[in-house]
């Protein structure tokens, strides 16, 4: 029997970057709000100062920052017609654990969806026609703009210090930036940070083929800034340890870097780590849901938490699975696509180039994500698809981020992986070698979904998420193309050895990682019957109920979705708090 404990006017089910937002917010408003996470407390004084933040090992290698499949996990399978397996341990994709989230251990690449990226789907039949997109591709546009929600990036780039190079201001083409980009009404609030010759090198090749090359837009600060919530970000140090690692030196944007400070400094907000949320408790006859149920992990207590608005603010699986659990909408069903939970989840799939210079030294352990240079030449709707028989691209960034010491020792074709041999050749190219790749759009298919697994439950007895997906023909076409543009950059660089890009294998390997850009289940729309929230993020299903983050993307675009996911969280909460709190209970749609 669970403790009931007293009620609070909202809760948030997560606390990482949409949590932090939502509760901030609220806050602002006048609310009282609990933050329920899952993990450990961590802060940046505590956890991400050096030397122990500086751990190869620690990090990149046992995951410290990641979620721990033996307690949770989810099965994957790559068609029905197999029985799936649960990931014993994560690699593919690494959801985060703790207070933070995944936003403790990205590298801070920071993008926002074009407008074409907003309403693919329509685009797409307007500009190809409706046969041009496959019979299995479930596209669909967001139920927002581009031009609604971009005051939302505008405050998000704020918050989060990013540093960049506008291509488009108000419409107008900037030299230097993306040429591809919405209009932004503002500059970036700080400058690009400083490239390498790396990327530079990637550049030059890429601008001789006629291609744009910009630099990589980036929630690490190139220089001291103080956010709008009055917190103080430090200045980047190009240390090399941004990927699965906290920041030494706080430039890199987090929740704890931007808005828990304050957060934890009100007395309207409590945080309670160690609560696992368990279900919702739903009211279906009253559309409402009135609490969520957690375990305190330590202990193995129940708790129930009332409140009057409940926030899922987990990551994506976190967010489908309470869906599932608590009987909130209707279970896609691949076979006759009707229902939405589960429906449109979606990942990102491309390939990668390696080059090796017996005349150049890169010096690959300093950097950071935003010392990347871009093209964008190749991504989404940028170039003309007709004929080609697939929708969708890959943004394609070149440079190094910091090669960690035993997780990035690049040999040329031909070395073996072990022995005398590689011992002196990884010695020999370490500093003389580079990567660049794609990072493809990930387009949902009918037979991509995310369900509950009726063989393998977790610590609570909960049924496992299950996973259902594969490349697909879409997925192989795109890739197969962008091989070609990846390959022709890399011999335009003249390279003494080059390790090519090469097509999708059969299946996707579930220990190689592919990034932790993981959409859709719990997807955005006009229709109740086709999506599981409406265009402010608002379930159809319970009307004090509000999802965040990438399960809401319909699609995945070629970017990383953090800047998205926390736009679409800003905008979600500019209505609840201006129009949804003064008729609480009421349909926003």
């Amino acid at each position: 029997m669970a403790t009931k404990l007293k009620e609070v006017d909202a809760v948030c089910v997560g606390m990482g970057w949409t949590g932090a937002i939502l509760a901030r917010e609220l806050t602002k408003a006048g609310l009282t709000v609990i933050g329920l996470e899952r993990g450990n407390d961590i802060t940046p004084a505590e956890n991400f100062t050096i030397p122990n933040v500086r751990d190869d090992l620690r990090y990149f290698r046992q995951l410290d920052l990641i979620q721990d499949p033996s307690t949770e996990t989810l099965s994957v399978r790559h068609q029905e017609s197999d029985t799936a397996l649960p990931f014993r341990r994560f690699g593919a994709f690494l959801p985060g654990s703790g207070v933070g989230g995944a936003g403790n251990h990205w590298g801070g690449q920071f993008w926002r969806y074009t407008p074409a990226d907003h309403k693919i789907k329509s685009r797409s039949i307007e500009r190809y026609g409706k046969a041009a997109i496959p019979a299995d591709m479930t596209i669909e546009d967001f139920a927002v703009s581009y031009d609604e929600l971009e005051p939302y990036y505008d405050h998000f780039d704020k918050i989060c210090a990013a540093s960049g190079k506008a291509g488009n201001l108000k419409g107008t083409i900037v030299e230097g930036g993306n040429p591809f980009e919405g209009p932004r009404s503002n500059e970036y609030p700080n400058p690009a940070v400083i490239p390498t010759l790396a990327s530079l090198t990637f550049a030059a090749a890429a601008k001789s083929l006629g291609y744009h090359p910009f630099p990589q837009p980036v929630a690490n600060s190139s220089r001291p800034y103080t956010n709008p919530e009055g917190v103080t970000l430090g200045q980047c140090e190009y240390c090399g340890f941004c990927e699965r690692n906290g920041c030494e030196a706080n430039a890199k944007a987090s929740a704890h870097t931007t808005l828990l400070p304050v957060l934890r400094a009100d007395k309207r907000f409590t945080l309670r780590t160690n609560a696992w949320v368990s279900r919702l408790v739903y009211d279906k006859a009253g559309k409402k849901v009135t609490g969520v149920v957690f375990t305190d992990t330590r202990t193995g207590e129940e708790y129930e938490q009332p409140a009057g608005l409940v926030i899922l603010s987990s990551y994506t699986f976190s967010n489908t699975l309470l869906m599932l659990l608590s009987g909130i909408g209707t279970p896609y069903d691949p076979k006759t696509q009707k229902g939405a939970v589960g429906k449109n989840y979606a990942w990102q799939s491309g390939a990668r180039v390696t080059v090796f210079f017996e005349d150049k030294e890169f010096n690959p352990f300093m950097g950071s994500p935003g010392t990347s240079m871009v093209i964008d030449d190749f991504n989404g709707d940028n170039f003309d698809h007709t004929g080609l028989g697939f929708l969708g691209g890959a943004s394609i960034q070149g440079g190094n981020n910091g090669a960690l010491p035993t997780s990035q020792r690049p040999v040329p074709p031909g070395v073996k992986s072990w022995g005398k041999q590689w011992k002196a050749e990884t010695a020999k190219w370490y500093r003389r070698s580079f990567g660049f790749g794609a990072q493809g759009t990930g387009y949902a298919n009918r037979g991509h979904y995310l369900d509950l697994d009726p063989n393998y439950r977790d610590a609570l007895g909960r049924p496992l998420l299950r996973m259902t997906w594969n490349y697909d023909d879409n997925d192989r076409k795109r890739v197969a193309y962008l091989v070609e543009v990846l390959n022709k950059i890399g011999k335009a660089m003249n390279p003494t050895a080059m390790i090519p890009a090469r097509p999708l294998p059969p299946f996707f390997n579930t220990q190689i990682y592919g990034g932790t850009h993981n959409t859709g289940g719990t997807i955005m729309g006009h229709d109740p019957k086709t999506s599981v929230v409406n265009r402010y993020l608002q379930s159809w299903d319970a009307t004090n109920l509000f999802v965040m983050g990438g399960s809401v993307m319909p699609q995945q675009a070629g970017y990383n979705p953090t800047g998205a996911i926390g736009a679409l969280a800003y905008w979600s909460a500019d209505a609840i708090t201006k129009r949804y709190l003064k008729h609480p209970g009421g349909a926003l749609a």
